[in-house]
């Protein structure tokens, strides 16, 4: 006959007092570690926010140190106040082009880029633009 716990009849428990003890431990480490990673992943989502602030407030920043250091050129000075409030220089004169109605007429001037400033137009030769005097000679319109 065999002899040892199983023979009476006994069965001894899987789960002993030490190893509810040890899975107690391991069960309260794992939610303390959970909790720290999740404060840890927390503050560092807001150190990233922060520091994206951060750089945003900095580039708002030399902005308006730009246009600061742009107002303390006389010259910006001078066209800014002829632009927004119409003043002018001792000795020039000022005109103001009306439209049928007797309002004034906005400027919309506008700078185009260099590089279409810049293009070589294309050479014509002088003949061509007699001949087309010439074509529009003996065509003339029809509306006189």
């Amino acid at each position: 006959m065999p002899s040892g716990p199983a023979a009476d009849g006994v069965r001894r428990p899987r789960l002993t007092g030490r190893a509810a003890v040890l899975l107690l431990v391991l069960s309260v480490l794992a939610v303390s570690y959970a909790s720290s990673l999740r404060a840890y992943l927390q503050q560092k989502d807001q150190i990233d926010q922060a520091k994206t602030e951060i750089a945003q407030r900095s580039a708002a920043i030399q902005s308006l140190e730009r246009e600061k250091q742009r107002w303390q050129d006389p010259a910006f000075v001078q066209a800014q106040a002829r632009e927004r409030f119409g003043y002018l220089m001792p000795g020039e004169k000022s005109y103001v082009v009306l439209d049928k109605n007797g309002k004034p007429i906005e400027s919309r001037a506008t700078l185009s880029s260099p590089q279409q400033v810049l293009q070589p137009k294309e050479p014509k030769a002088w003949w061509s633009k007699e001949w087309e005097s010439v074509q529009l000679a003996g065509n003339p319109s029809s509306s006189r």
